[in-house]
């Protein structure tokens, strides 16, 4: 179980490396708030246009933006803490797309995501 508790240490130190930058945020200037902007793992440029995809939405904020960026990234992080969780249950290395099936079908907060992963199949 050595395993599941580094993985939990290393979510629990990124979760609050995020609050705390936030609330620096909160503290500094404008100039601060730009710099967040550019500390998002996920495009901005590419969620903006997935955002406009929608033919009700004409223009998205640069705070809504980066505000999906930052959910999604959450989302991501605890789907994948979860799917290493099973995995790791299982005395596996790798997470498998059995691993991610599980997660879905067992956890009611991932059940919109059933029937999805099957449309990725080859």
């Amino acid at each position: 179980m050595a395993g599941k508790d580094v993985l939990q240490d290393t979510l629990n130190i990124s979760m609050e490396c995020s609050i705390e930058d936030a609330e620096k945020d909160k503290t500094n200037d404008g100039n601060a708030q730009n710099d967040s902007y550019e500390k998002s793992r996920l495009p901005l440029s590419r969620i903006r246009s997935i955002i406009k995809m929608d033919p009700d939405v004409k223009k998205a904020s640069q705070d809504a933006v980066f505000v999906l960026s930052k959910a999604t990234e959450f989302f991501i992080q605890n789907l994948a803490s979860d799917a290493a969780t099973k995995t790791l249950s299982e005395k596996k290395k790798t997470i498998t797309r059995q691993h991610l099936d599980h997660i879905c079908f067992t956890k009611d907060r991932y059940s919109f995501l059933e029937g999805v992963l099957e449309s990725f199949e080859s």
